[in-house]
């Protein structure tokens, strides 16, 4: 595999469907994200909530700015996922709350503190149920009302293939090189600046992850895979998550059909449920051909102890709006899914 993600073709379900092109981002305004919590806080304990509004920043500009301001480590602010830089977003994160007794509503011109509440527990990764976006594109092309709203209709019944967004792996995919670098064991973590030595190796190796991830989704659509169950697959109970190895295919392929269970894929790890026969298979040479081995993820098993994701996800309260001469795109996703990919189904702009 090569070094960059995007040296490989990342297919659209919608092949089929003409895009609708547009410009994307050229405002922060044209891109908003608000985080669906997972809980709410519930007004006492030693950490202080924040429902902050951040306009063009990205989410570790945010943190290192509020820990100037409050005097505290990176590591002591809490928030459950990092949103979009070029946009306008609205997230909570917690803060020590004795640290935080006199932080302006606006610590920053592009920072503002909405909401504040105490809690009994530090807000952690993963503490979100989804994020809901409302999307500004641009200067579409002609007709683009009936095709989005044709490509929306089929991603609604179908999915949308959840790919790992770009973002994901750094300008020039430099993130995503550091992070097979350092589980080759050809970059030591102690080469990357102290300051930044946590926040980025838990990036970089992640990254790492999400492109085998993301090659692992292609192949299965190149090879017209996306919606059939195979013997060895890991499936995931889509009420409560739960996995478990595919014996039987005949039985389960009904249960996928009606969107009952969901298959996943590899986000390698030692702590991965594991395939089985061929699945394993396909999924060992991903690994061999990214010069990785199973046993290259156990030094870093705290931040790559592994995991399966969906190959799908549905879209849930997907719309498409006329504004003026540009489209409106509305959309609530679930936690660690890209908007930007949703997007990619509608535009066609950069699909190879």
């Amino acid at each position: 595999m090569s070094e960059d993600s995007r040296s490989f073709p990342l297919p659209c379900l919608t092949a089929g469907l003409p895009g609708v092109g547009g410009t994307l981002k050229q405002y922060d305004e044209d891109f908003v994200v608000e985080e669906i919590p997972a809980y709410l806080p519930e007004g006492e304990g030693e950490f202080l909530y924040l429902w902050v509004e951040k306009r063009g920043l990205s989410a570790e500009q945010l943190t290192s700015h509020l820990a100037r301001v409050l005097g505290i480590a990176h590591q002591d602010i809490g928030m459950a996922g990092m949103k979009d830089r070029r946009a306008v977003t609205r997230q909570w994160i917690s803060v020590p709350a004795k640290k935080a007794e006199d932080l302006p509503d606006e610590p920053h011109p592009q920072i503002q503190i909405l909401e504040r509440k105490r809690h009994r527990n530090k807000l952690r990764t993963g503490h979100l149920r989804g994020n809901r976006f409302v999307i500004r594109l641009r200067n579409p092309m002609p007709e683009a009302l009936s095709v989005a709203r044709a490509v929306a209709a089929r991603l609604c019944v179908e999915g949308v293939p959840n790919y790992f967004g770009d973002q994901r792996f750094g300008k020039d995919a430099e993130t995503l090189q550091l992070g097979l670098e350092l589980l080759r064991g050809t970059r030591r973590p102690g080469s990357i600046p102290h300051s930044r030595r946590k926040f980025l190796l838990r990036l970089a190796l992640s990254a790492a992850q999400s492109s085998l991830f993301n090659q692992a989704l292609a192949e299965r659509m190149q090879e017209g895979l996306l919606h059939t169950v195979l013997l060895g697959d890991v499936m995931q109970v889509a009420a409560s998550g739960g996995p478990f190895v595919v014996e039987d295919v005949a039985a389960e392929q009904p249960r996928y059909d009606c969107r009952e269970t969901l298959v996943t894929g590899p986000m390698f790890g030692p702590k991965m449920k594991a395939p089985a026969g061929t699945v394993k298979e396909r999924e060992q040479r991903l690994l061999d051909g990214a010069q990785l081995t199973p046993g290259m993820f156990v030094p870093f098993d705290n931040l790559t102890g592994g995991t399966r994701r969906p190959y799908l996800i549905l879209p849930q309260d997907l719309a498409v709006e006329p504004l003026e001469d540009d489209l409106q795109i509305s959309v609530t996703l679930p936690s660690g899914s890209y908007a930007t990919v949703l997007l990619r189904e509608f535009q066609k702009t950069d699909v190879a």
